[in-house]
C-alpha cells in the first residue's frame, strides 16, 4: 500500500518562508510524479506545482509562479515556499502518480495534508 507523509506546515508571517516535504512508502519513488494541492475550506482543491519522474519538467499555477519551487530527490518530493501571503493559507497535499505530472488530471495516491498558515 502506498502512503505519503508530508510535514513543513506551520504558522509564518506574510513574506517569510516555509518548506514542505513529502516522503513516499510503499512502492518505488521514483515510479512516481509528484505533485502539490492546496485547499481552503468551503472551496475546492486546486493545483500549486507538479514534477515529472525524473524531477526534469515542473508545472506551476500561476498565482505561485516565481515564490514557490517544487523539486525531488530519491527521497522526497519538496517545496520551497517564499515570498508567503496570507492567500497562501491552505491544507497542503501531496499526491503521486503513475501516469505523469499532468496537473488537470486525477491524481492516484494522496497524503494527509500539512496545514500552512500566513498571518498578515
Amino acid at each position: 500500500q502506498v502512503q505519503l507523509v508530508e510535514s513543513g506546515g506551520g504558522l509564518v508571517q506574510a513574506g517569510g518562508s516555509l518548506r514542505l516535504s513529502c516522503v513516499v512508502s510503499g512502492r518505488t519513488f521514483s515510479s512516481y510524479a509528484m505533485g502539490w494541492f492546496r485547499q481552503v475550506p468551503g472551496k475546492e482543491r486546486e493545483f500549486v506545482a507538479t514534477i515529472t519522474r525524473s524531477g526534469g519538467i515542473t508545472y506551476y499555477s500561476d498565482s505561485v509562479k516565481g515564490r514557490f519551487t517544487i523539486s525531488r530527490d530519491n527521497a522526497a518530493v519538496y517545496l520551497q515556499m517564499n515570498s508567503l501571503k496570507p492567500e497562501d493559507t491552505a491544507v497542503y497535499y501531496c499526491a503521486a502518480d503513475l501516469a505523469g505530472a499532468n496537473p488537470r488530471k486525477s491524481w492516484d495516491f494522496w497524503g494527509q495534508g500539512t496545514q500552512v498558515t500566513v498571518s498578515s
